[in-house]
């Protein structure tokens, strides 16, 4: 399922990612990768606000379609 429909305050682990190589590597730096945990926070406005790691990002909606989680 993508990130935007995870549940709130669960974690997930990350199975795909579907994006082109520039984004891919701007979200590998932010620690998002495939078999990595991300929680999602809250989801409001457009925008997820996950923990990554010992991290807070906020994405917005089209970056957290993009991000399917198990």
């Amino acid at each position: 399922m993508p990130l935007i429909l995870a549940p709130i305050g669960q974690e997930v682990r990350i199975v795909k990612i579907i994006a082109d190589d520039k984004t891919k590597k701007h979200l590998l730096n932010l620690g998002i990768l495939v078999d990595g945990t991300i929680t999602v926070l809250s989801a409001s406005g457009g925008s997820t606000v996950c923990r990554v790691k010992e991290g807070r990002l906020a994405l917005d909606r089209n970056v957290a379609s993009r991000i399917y989680v198990a």
